[in-house]
Order: structure tokens, then C-alpha cells, then sequence
């Protein structure tokens, strides 16, 4: 990759990671229907891949940074409980696109940096979409790129003209009426709403403005830790519905400068609307 002389060293093993197990996904992607799938709960699946990719993951990372914790989707937490640096990743981002041969999923790691006894930021990050050969990276301070190109959100306006992105609850997963209630209040302000099923490839798409902003309820950090950095670097604006950390509450309202702060406003009034039918608050 050309930019990556810019890349700290920490960030150097992360790219060389996520392309090493890019590439054995995708020779993967190219037999799915070989492969052994089991389910982990409705619409959510697991995979030979997954579980081999997020081991490899571990391996290299811990080779290169043994110090450092590792959070990931398939097996939790290991490392210190008092770590001052963990790895935040997601092995397979998008694994029903995989699984169906859709070439949309990604390959997220975020490095997330303690800051205080109960605080901590993610300080840099990288979603690899092996199928398309794109790398989103960033660190904090330094910019957000797409190879070596640097990325910058969006600069539309006008909601008429936007195009955001959301994931679809599924299943059993919490808050469908409140997303069905956000839907139905946006479709008729924007040009359209996308659902591609990847969440970290949703937060680089943001940054590369793709799309203008981009909504989803009820993420888990590994979804999101990389992708946040990523649109920060890129000039655009992340909170949750209250204004807080997303990393924190797994609620993402992202955007550009501009969009962020209507499309927080109109999803704010998806959730009171729910609320007060449910006779909360």
C-alpha cells in the first residue's frame, strides 16, 4: 500500500494483519458453498471462516503487541483486565453477505487506548473489504484514507438530497418499532436509504461520502470501534441519540457536519414517538 509509509508502526501491523487474513477470506468467499456453517441465533451466522480469521487475528496481533488486550466478536476479551491497550475487532463484518456470495463485508480493527479508570478512545483503526481491495485506515490526529487517498465526508445539506445508510434489526434483536418509526419519518425527507449489511463498511462509506449519514440502534464495539475513528478523521460527526459516545452506548448517528445533527433530531423523534406509545416517560 503506498500510504504506508504514513502508518505508525502499531497501524503498520494492523494493515499487514487484515490483508493477510483478507486474503485467506477471500479464497473462502470464493468456495462459500464448501463451507461447514453453523448457527449461532436467527440471522446471525457463523462460520469456518469467521472462527479461523478472528485465530489468525489473534495470533498476529499478539505476536506483534503481546501487551495488548484483544476484544473480539467470536470468543470476548482476553489479556489483562487492567489493559491499557486493546485490540477491538471484528473478524468478518457482514458474514450473511459472505455466506450468500455478496461481495460486501469487511475485515475491522480498532485500537482503543485507556484513558482513564473507567474511560478510553479509540486512537486508530482499519476496515479491509478484500472483494472490492479497499483499505480504510486512520489515526487519531493524522487523517482518515482509502488506500492512499485521503478521505473526506460528504458536503451536502439538504436531507432531499442525501443518501444515508442503516442496518435492519432482525429476528429477535430489541428496538424494531423504534427503527420502523425512524424509517417511516425519513424516507420521505431523503433521496434514498441504503441497507448493506456491514456496519463498519456503513461508518467508512460515511467517511468516504458514499453516504451522508448513517443510523443503527444496538451495535456491538467490534461493529463499530474502527469505523469511528475512521469518519472523525474524515471531518464527519458520530454521537448517539442523547449526544454521547457511541462506542459507549452502541447507538450510531453519523454524519457529516451538516447531516448529523438533523438526522439525530429526526431519530431522537423516532424514539419519543415509541416511547410515549408504550406510555414511557
Amino acid at each position: 500500500m503506498a500510504a504506508s509509509a504514513r502508518l505508525s508502526p502499531a497501524l503498520n501491523v494492523v494493515v499487514a494483519a487484515a490483508q493477510k487474513v483478507g486474503r485467506r477470506l477471500l479464497r473462502d468467499f470464493g468456495e462459500v458453498e464448501q463451507l461447514q456453517v453453523s448457527t449461532k441465533g436467527p440471522g446471525d451466522f457463523v462460520s469456518q471462516a469467521d472462527l479461523r480469521a478472528e485465530e489468525t487475528l489473534r495470533a498476529e496481533l499478539g505476536r506483534a503487541r503481546p501487551n495488548f488486550a484483544f476484544l473480539g466478536e467470536e470468543e470476548g476479551q482476553t489479556g489483562k483486565e487492567d489493559w491499557e491497550w486493546r485490540w477491538v475487532v471484528d473478524p468478518l463484518d457482514g458474514t450473511t453477505n459472505f455466506l450468500h456470495g455478496i461481495p460486501h463485508w469487511s475485515v475491522s480493527i480498532g485500537i482503543e487506548k485507556r484513558t482513564g479508570e473507567n474511560s478510553s478512545e479509540i486512537v486508530a483503526g482499519v476496515i479491509y473489504n478484500p472483494a472490492a481491495d479497499e483499505l480504510f485506515w486512520a489515526e487519531k490526529g493524522m487523517g482518515a484514507f482509502l488506500n492512499d487517498r485521503r478521505l473526506r465526508v460528504s458536503g451536502r445539506r439538504d436531507m432531499l438530497s442525501a443518501v444515508l445508510a442503516t442496518g435492519i434489526p432482525f429476528a429477535k434483536v430489541p428496538r424494531k418499532a423504534e427503527f420502523s418509526t425512524i424509517l417511516a419519518r425519513l424516507m420521505p425527507q431523503v433521496a434514498g436509504i441504503r441497507r448493506m449489511g456491514s456496519a463498519s463498511l456503513d461508518l467508512a462509506w460515511t467517511a468516504a461520502g458514499r453516504y451522508d449519514g448513517y443510523w443503527e440502534l444496538g451495535l456491538k464495539p467490534w461493529d463499530i470501534a474502527a469505523g469511528l475513528v475512521i469518519l472523525k478523521e474524515a471531518g464527519g460527526y458520530v454521537t448517539d441519540a442523547e449526544g454521547g459516545d457511541s462506542f459507549a452506548s452502541g447507538n450510531v448517528i453519523a454524519g457529516n457536519p451538516f447531516m448529523q445533527p438533523k438526522l439525530r433530531e429526526v431519530v431522537n423523534e423516532g424514539i419519543a414517538a415509541v416511547g410515549k406509545a408504550r406510555g414511557e416517560g
